[in-house]
């Protein structure tokens, strides 16, 4: 058997790690490491002052020992964490960066900078230098790989090219070089596959099926079981599908294909899933991208190589370990592809000990750099180890709470630092359902728990299929073998992504992750055949349009809808569970920490929109400090409905104050519960707001229903009044129409009637020792003129209630901001208003002339597609032109009055952007809807830290 030329213990045998001929290539491997880490270090510090210097006029390329991490914006955060690494003396291979400036002349003129050639030159010349060889050079070629990396994390959306150098001459000296001749020819394949595919726009698909048919032809399940003569053929067949696809050879200058390597890179920032992302994730979309040429280091050498990915924490749960991916005799996109399923890192540990224990080092070195979670890639080349990359990694939402606080407990950062961790986004992921434990449940199969949350959609399998269907209506799960960037799009759509293939690092966890939506990863046993478009997991079939039920963390794949319960972090809002008590965990405490962190710092204050007595006092458990924004025309619906209908068809004096007289006592029992469910904290009730027509019927609905009767010769008294006072209100544009104040001088006593409800219902809290603060809210206004008028009723009501009830009551008198001419006149108005409250909802509307029921659906997401907005301005308040009227108005306000109380009550004030603008405009406190009451706080919190 020990002549046995394939046995691997035989010392001839080319995998057997002790080959002499391996020893001396990973000698060879372990110099080089040596030889490039002398110059590095020669190198900063020639480079050292320079480095400091990241604006230099003209500049477009910084070697490594150039750069640092605080240099993302010019160097991206790829490049920017490479000069890093390099600074602390890690071992990186040699390289140097091209500028997002560079990227953005090109994006702007066509063409690179009129100097980037010869200064890429000049660098590429030193690298060779380094490495001792020269790209592509037949003998012994340098190769590099050429990366993108923004400023932001973009993963998978932009393009990387391995291999980068070789060619028909010079895949022969790579062969010999590293004692490898398969190696050689995988390596090259690589090379036109991606060049292909990336730079001359070749469907991938063709580059995959000859992969397959030579895979069948072999009889190989992986593409690691091909042989040199397996992959000569192939690289034949693929330079076939180049010319014949791309209109052009495959070239062959190695200096050409680093230029057009540089060049795709550039044009992928505006690629369609780029643009996608940017937008998924608010990424600006002028920052354009660097660009890193790297001395290329090889994990596919054989068993004694191998890349991965490594997180010096869990991204999933936070808690410490040994957390990643490991794929021996592999690149790099293999891993994040998730083409092959990997092993464990911690299996790493047996496979090779020494890089396995170097790795644990720089893990350690660089989260204590960082203080952070980092995601780190790397490559073994016969037992050398390389770091290519580290950032400041994603992570689950709960993994981010997590980890603040560990940090925090281990003295590294301090509670403002951890705030500036965690994110209200974050937080409203934690507050999602999860699957109910005791339900009944049909187990499908278990795959890698890559992103927490609990999905149930119908299966589908493409992108195509989950956008059309999600449009519909339908909740659907995207089922892949594996995802690639063009899927983003369905990913989006999707409730939660399902694959058969990869771990936590591939680009469907990694993607989901980021976005934060469910993601199961690597289900090996259920077998998934995406174009008979079904999934089976032994003798069972899921066909597409099925439902199915993912929970991302656990990994478990269900069968059929599995009911949700709400999360334990809903339950300790909601008061049902104590952070201290042992079901809720490490995660609730964490998030009972960082609440406690914002609420110490925060300057808003947080209030809530809230009609009625369950929604204050949800809002009251979760945090909320007071109502910002009661509806009074939410109380007028139902069986109310009736009354108002007699108000609007009142001929008379008599009949009008009948009517009023009946919707009195009924406002007054509305407000006493409302005053009492927040007692002690402010109420701010807005009187009546509705366009007219909400309280009539149809127009349409009651002309037939007359004509109708009229047939019949049974012709209804009322309807017929009814329908001559909906002639008579019609209105073309009933929100810009009878409305708000204008409603109130128009039906007299109607706004008379609410105040005389709200001080009477104060009184009588007063009388049961209670302590109302009511503020009465004018809506609508758009001169000081409407509110003057209003302001002298409300205060004669008022003090006739207090003679009344002998009852001194202070109720404030106030505004509602939103109307563009209100913010224009503030000044004025503020001499007869005691508070502003920014309606920011209305004032989006009129200041963009937007109809927000109109155009969401009609053009909006034209709109967002041609970067006319990064994100529409209903949901992230418009700074620059709503935000600028607040800032104004509240300007102008508190010149007039300095102790104005200024507020917003639009659903502005749950959006985490939003609260940040408002905090730095100088409001006192922000309102919205009760569940997204803990989002608010908390980015309160955080918009105090980040502006100190």
């Amino acid at each position: 058997m020990s002549e046995n030329p394939e046995n691997p213990e035989n010392p001839e045998n080319p995998e057997n790690p002790e080959n002499p001929e391996n020893l001396e290539n990973k000698d060879r491997s372990a110099e080089r490491s040596e030889k490039a880490r002398q110059a590095a270090e020669g190198q900063r510090t020639e480079h050292a002052e320079r480095a400091q210097q990241d604006g230099q006029a003209g500049k477009y390329v910084y070697d490594f020992t150039e750069g640092n991490k605080g240099m993302k914006g010019l160097l991206g955060g790829k490049g920017a964490n490479l000069a890093e690494m390099t600074n602390l003396g890690l071992p990186v291979p040699p390289g140097f960066t091209i500028t997002t400036e560079a990227c953005k002349v090109y994006l702007a003129s066509g063409s690179e900078p009129a100097t980037l050639r010869r200064e890429v030159s000049a660098h590429l010349a030193t690298l060779e230098e380094t490495m001792g060889k020269k790209l592509g050079q037949s003998d012994d070629p340098l190769l590099v790989s050429v990366r993108s990396g923004a400023k932001f994390s973009m993963p998978g959306m932009m393009d990387t090219v391995l291999n980068v150098g070789l060619s028909d001459d010079s895949v022969a000296g790579l062969a010999q070089q590293a004692g490898d001749e398969r190696f050689a020819w995988d390596s090259y394949r690589r090379l036109i596959q991606m060049f292909g595919t990336t730079v001359l726009g070749v469907d991938g698909e063709l580059f995959e099926d000859a992969l397959d048919e030579a895979k069948r032809g072999r009889g190989a399940t992986t593409d690691v079981e091909l042989g040199t003569a397996d992959l000569k053929k192939l690289v034949k067949a693929f330079k076939k599908i180049v010319s014949r696809e791309a209109g052009r050879d495959f070239p062959q200058d190695p200096r050409e294909q680093m230029d057009l390597a540089i060049r795709s890179v550039f044009e992928s920032w505006n690629t369609d899933r780029a643009r996608l992302y940017r937008r998924q994730e608010r990424i600006p979309g002028d920052l354009g991208t660097a660009v890193n040429i790297v001395a290329m280091v090889f994990g596919n050498l054989g068993p004694d190589s191998g890349t991965g990915v490594a997180f010096t924490r869990d991204p999933a749960s936070g808690h410490q370990g040994v957390y990643g991916d490991y794929l021996q005799n592999a690149q790099g996109e293999d891993v994040v592809a998730g083409i092959r399923n990997t092993v464990p890192l911690a299996d790493l540990e047996t496979l090779d000990k020494a890089s396995y224990d170097r790795l644990l080092e720089i893990m350690e070195i660089l989260e204590n750099h960082y203080l952070d979670l980092c995601d780190i890639e790397f490559t073994i080349e016969r037992g050398t180890l390389w770091m290519l990359q580290t950032r400041v990694g994603k992570r689950t939402a709960g993994a981010a709470f997590r980890i603040a606080t560990q940090l925090v407990d281990q003295g590294l950062i301090d509670e403002a630092e951890a705030l500036r961790r965690v994110s209200g986004a974050q937080l409203a992921q934690l507050m999602f359902p999860r699957f109910d434990d005791g339900a009944k449940r049909d187990l499908l199969g278990r795959g890698i728990a890559a992103s927490p949350g609990a999905a149930v959609g119908k299966a589908v399998f493409d992108s195509y299929t989950a956008i059309k269907w999600s449009r519909s209506g339908e909740k659907v799960i995207l089922v892949r073998r594996e995802t690639n960037p063009d899927d983003l799009e369905g990913m989006i759509a999707a409730e939660g992504i399902l694959t058969s293939r990869g771990g936590k690092t591939s680009h469907a966890a990694v993607v989901a992750r980021g976005m934060g939506k469910t993601c199961v990863c690597g289900a090996e046993e259920l077998e998934v055949d995406t174009k008979k478009r079904r999934l089976t997991a032994g003798s069972r079939v899921v066909e597409e349009g099925d439902v199915i039920s993912i929970d991302g963390s656990t990994g478990r794949v269900y069968l059929d809808e599995v009911p949700v319960v709400p999360s334990p972090v809903v339950e300790y809002f909601e008061g049902r569970m104590h952070a201290g008590a042992e079901e809720a965990g490490e995660l609730v405490e964490s998030v009972h920490r960082m609440m406690a962190y914002a609420d110490r710092r925060r300057r808003l204050r947080v209030r809530a929109n809230a009609d009625n007595t369950e929604d204050a006092l949800r809002a009251r458990r979760f945090g909320a400090q007071g109502i910002g924004l009661c509806r009074t025309e939410h109380m007028f619906l139902g069986e109310r409905r009736e009354l108002v209908e007699r108000l609007i068809l009142a001929d008379t004096d008599e009949e009008r104050d009948a009517a009023l007289g009946q919707l009195l006592p009924l406002q007054k029992a509305d407000f006493v519960e409302l005053f009492e469910a927040m007692d002690g904290l402010p109420v701010t009730v807005r009187l009546l707001d509705p366009p007219l027509h909400e309280f009539l019927p149809d127009i349409t609905e009651l002309s037939v229903r007359v004509a109708l009767a009229e047939s019949r010769k049974d012709a209804n008294e009322n309807d017929l009044r009814l329908l001559q006072a909906v002639h008579k209100l019609h209105e073309q544009n009933p929100m810009l129409g009878l409305r708000g104040v204008r409603l109130g001088l128009v039906i007299p006593g109607l706004f008379a009637m609410q105040v005389r409800a709200i001080a009477e219902a104060a009184a009588a809290r007063r009388e049961a020792k209670g302590d109302p603060r009511a503020e009465v809210m004018i809506p609508l206004v758009g001169t000081v003129q409407e509110l003057e008028i209003v302001r002298d009723e409300a205060e004669r009501v008022i003090a006739d209630v207090e003679r009344a009830t002998g009852t001194e009551l202070k109720l404030s008198l106030g505004t509602m901001i939103e109307l563009p001419r209100a913010a224009l006149t503030a000044g004025q108005i503020a001499e007869a208003a005691e508070f502003f409250s920014f309606g920011t909802n209305d004032l989006t509307q009129t200041v963009w002339g937007f109809s927000r029921d109109d155009v969401e659906a009609s053009f909006f997401t034209a709109y967002l597609e041609k970067g006319i907005f990064g994100v529409s301005p209903f949901e992230t308040i418009d700074r620059d032109g709503v935000g600028a009227l607040v800032r104004s108005a509240a300007e102008a306000g508190r010149a007039t009055r300095p102790d104005l109380k200024l507020g917003i009550c639009g659903e502005h004030g749950g959006d985490p952007e939003s609260v940040h603008f408002f905090h730095e405009a100088g409001l006192d406190y922000v309102s919205c809807s009760p569940f997204r009451i803990p989002v608010a706080r908390l980015e309160a919190g955080r918009a105090a830290v980040l502006g100190a």
